[in-house]
């Protein structure tokens, strides 16, 4: 697996197209935007999406899904919602056999489904991986060491792109789990989103902690519902990623949530955003999904009401906090 293509020249494709040449990959990043091909093209840096990162001037950007026709593997960094389009398109070019790496985070809320399910319906003559762990974008790009998940139920495939992504300071580790691998890196962008907004809302640190632990059990609950490994879920693809992205305001989540607990509503907040954050779909569908299946997931069904239907944060929070008591372990 020499030639790596990466759909998708947001934050996190870049730092991930700049993580595949570091490698020593030959890499091609495609861009939905002609400004960011130029950019990266003429300046060798992603000003758009990630301003003050020089790019090896070696990875190629293009705006044209046919120059991915002759990759070994393609990872794909399109937003979830839209990633079964682009799969779609994808194929016109890509052929059978190439594996096709998921590195987004969420879950279809149009089907319910995973993103590997949507993946492999469009594509069903590709192994479908998942990459997921706990990592900003910034770090990844500026060579800073991370670890992260590389789930597929193919060993042989998933080791390959193990040797081909990973170096000292971008460690992958295999996994067999594929759903584990999603439910963690999607359930915990909705969790971000609430720890955002108890930080707005100044209640604290302990509260924060709280949320994280107790979120973790919404996971592990949901994931369950999926066949989800507990293991995996206690791992770098789930309580990891969890711990970082409640953690800073470097996640978009958390920071989205941060700036509704500070009496912003969300339309002003994605008005002026051009990134996209997917716990704000996310919810919508976890909400749903428990709703329908009878889970008991508070902190999600919190932030649904908050973000979905409008309700007080100020009394939305006291409502979660006058649950009536119960054992930790139910």
């Amino acid at each position: 697996m020499e030639k790596i293509g990466v759909l998708g020249a947001g934050a996190w494709g870049t730092a991930l197209a700049a993580a595949a040449a570091a490698a020593g990959r030959d890499t091609v990043l495609w861009a939905r935007e002609a400004e960011v091909v130029d950019a990266i093209t003429k300046t060798h840096e992603n000003t758009p999406f990630l301003p003050g990162v020089t790019l090896d001037p070696k990875l190629k950007a293009t705006g044209e899904l046919s120059d991915l026709a002759d990759r070994d593997a393609i990872l794909l960094v399109s937003p979830a919602q839209h990633l079964r389009t682009m799969v779609r398109d994808l194929k016109t070019y890509v052929p059978d056999g190439v594996p096709l790496v998921i590195c987004s985070k969420g879950i279809e809320v149009a089907t319910g489904k995973l993103l590997s399910q949507a993946v492999a319906e469009e594509a069903p003559g590709n192994p479908v991986a998942v990459l997921s762990g706990p990592t900003f974008a910034i770090e990844v790009a500026r060579g800073l060491p991370c670890a992260l998940t590389l789930a597929t139920e193919d060993k042989t495939i998933g080791m390959k792109l193990v040797e081909a992504l990973g170096r000292p300071t971008f460690r992958p580790y295999y996994n067999a789990d594929i759903v584990g691998a999603q439910i963690g890196g999607a359930v915990k962008n909705v969790l971000a989103i609430a720890t955002g907004i108890s930080a707005g809302l100044g209640v604290g640190e302990n509260a924060r902690a709280a949320v994280i632990t107790r979120g973790l059990a919404e996971i592990i609950r949901f994931g369950k519902l999926y066949g989800a490994r507990e293991e995996t879920l206690m791992g770098l693809s789930g309580l990891g990623d969890l711990i970082l992205t409640c953690s800073s305001t470097q996640s978009r989540n958390m920071s989205l949530g941060k700036a509704i607990g500070e009496g912003q509503t969300l339309e002003e907040i994605m008005a002026g955003r051009r990134s996209v954050a997917e716990g704000a779909h996310t919810v919508e569908i976890v909400y749903k999904i428990a709703a329908e299946k009878k889970l008991d997931m508070p902190i999600t069904t919190a932030v649904y009401r908050i973000l979905k239907e409008g309700k007080d944060v100020r009394q939305v929070m006291d409502d979660l906090m006058a649950r009536p008591f119960t054992s930790e372990n139910n």
